[in-house]
């Protein structure tokens, strides 16, 4: 039997209106750069075929012509301007995975080459985008936060235009699927009941099949999927992760995290942090987070709307059901705030090591003054909830303000401080990727030096475990730093 994955594709077969069959651009020698053995362990894949000269022409999306791939269409609102058509413009579903547990994945390539939807694009990726996405996952997955990950980087030997010449790239990116608000509203706008309708029930069937037991499915699988959001948005507010793209085509229905482009995680704690080259009103600032995703999540609400009230597109639907759908999926779009609240003020309370019925309000108050005190004195964020695990705070603030938060906090911890602090130590990270290291070892890998990014992968993937000769990865950037930016890498 050959140890190469036996791939499906149940989401084309499915819905063939929302994919094309499309082949990566040719690869004359792609060479292995990056690869994840403990991903592929995870999986049941052939780590030892995946690494060979067959396995690497796989990654790079060179496969047997009888082997079907597809760029999969999709919508989406960028920066709020609605694009009716987006789309895998430079990636290509290779197919869907059954790991020995069960559980389906998609392998994804992004970088292999222009498709229908590439909008101008050349469709080629770079080597420093991609392996940034490669080390955002590791790092996201090392802190337990939910992400689609890389399984690896290959080089495709092609010199790629952007601001000059760079060496190209593919990614082959695990996901549990691709399916994103983007693709909801893609569907709504062909404004064929039949093709919506299959869309939502392969999203149950694949990630939420308890909706299926719901009256209303359909407003179910929109409640589920607002739950995953609130509390995956919450996550990266907790360890300071600025998305940067947070557009409708980078939300997905599953809740994890998705594209890892603009993305950066924030040193001082600054609720206006922004890093996207192209984010010149802040949108996407690291404090408005939580209120995009509600926004986004609005725009789900809206194409399945049709399958919350049962009408078809333009059929006279009796006015009292649509009136109770509306109102329906307004409530569930409502209660958006108060989970990511809840989810939030949860995280809160453990990162301060406060005990799990320590009352709501207090924890909120608490985090609310930490938080404008942090920002007015420009703490690092990452480094002041390690401190305050390890109780060293004051070699970061100093001020009678802190001093009197502290007392506040002290008196909600009790007796149980150092069963807390061990506790603390599971949720406040040594290791992020901190963005001048990030694009320090981007430079070196570009210019053909993987070291530095190795370096950083492995302290990134064990961020709560302080380790001696890596504490050069706990210091923030130089004073005089310039100011950190990112870009999509198109």
């Amino acid at each position: 039997m050959s140890p190469a994955p036996s791939l499906q594709q149940t989401y084309v077969e499915a819905l063939p209106d929302l994919s094309m069959p499309w082949r990566a651009a040719s690869v004359e020698q792609p060479r292995l750069v990056a690869f994840d053995a403990d991903l592929a362990a995870e999986l049941g894949l052939d780590s030892e075929w995946l690494r060979g000269a067959e396995g690497v022409r796989m990654l790079a999306g060179q496969v047997d012509e009888r082997v079907p791939t597809y760029a999969q269409a999709y919508a989406g609102h960028q920066f709020g301007s609605y694009s009716p058509v987006l789309g895998d413009g430079r990636a290509l579903l290779l197919g869907e995975y059954v790991d020995p547990s069960g559980r389906r994945h998609d392998l994804h390539l992004k970088g292999s080459g222009r498709t229908p939807f590439a909008r101008g694009g050349d469709g080629y990726a770079v080597i420093g985008p991609m392996l940034r996405e490669y080390l955002m996952g590791q790092a996201m997955h090392g802190l337990g936060i939910p992400t689609t990950r890389a399984l690896a980087v290959v080089a495709t030997g092609r010199e790629v235009r952007r601001e000059r010449p760079l060496p190209g790239a593919i990614l082959c990116r695990v996901a549990d699927s691709h399916l994103r608000v983007g693709t909801f509203q893609y569907a709504a706008s062909l404004r064929r009941f039949d093709v919506l309708e299959a869309l939502a029930d392969h999203a149950i069937d694949r990630h939420h099949p308890s909706a299926r037991e719901h009256d209303n499915p359909y407003l179910a699988l929109f409640d589920e999927v607002c739950r995953v959001q609130a509390e995956l948005v919450a996550a990266w507010m907790g360890v300071g992760f600025v998305h940067g793209v947070m557009n409708t085509d980078n939300m997905t229905i599953s809740g994890q995290t998705i594209d890892y482009g603009p993305c950066a995680f924030i040193d001082a704690h600054d609720p206006r942090a922004v890093f996207s080259s192209i984010d010149h009103q802040g949108r996407y600032a690291y404090g408005n987070q939580p209120g995009i995703a509600q926004w986004n999540l609005a725009r789900l609400g809206e194409a399945l709307l049709p399958l919350i009230a049962g009408a078809e597109p333009g059929e006279d639907a009796d006015k009292a059901v649509v009136d109770d759908a509306v109102a329906a999926a307004t409530a569930v779009l409502e209660a958006y705030a108060g989970r990511y609240e809840e989810a939030f003020l949860r995280l809160m309370g453990a990162k301060l090591g406060l005990p799990s019925d320590a009352e709501t309000g207090r924890v909120r108050s608490l985090a609310t003054d930490l938080f404008a005190l942090m920002t007015r004195e420009k703490v690092d964020h990452t480094l002041f909830f390690r401190a305050l695990t390890d109780g060293t705070t004051h070699a970061l603030v100093d001020v009678p303000e802190f001093d009197d938060w502290s007392q506040r906090r002290a008196a909600l911890l009790g007796p149980e401080e150092e069963t807390a602090r061990a506790a603390m130590r599971a949720v406040n990270p040594v290791y992020i990727p901190r963005n001048h290291l990030v694009e320090e070892a981007l430079a070196a890998a570009t210019e053909g030096d993987l070291a530095p990014f190795e370096r950083l992968v492995d302290a990134v993937r064990r961020p709560y475990e302080p380790r001696p000769g890596l504490e050069d990865f706990t210091h923030p950037a130089p004073p005089d730093a310039a100011p950190h930016v990112t870009y999509c890498g198109t």
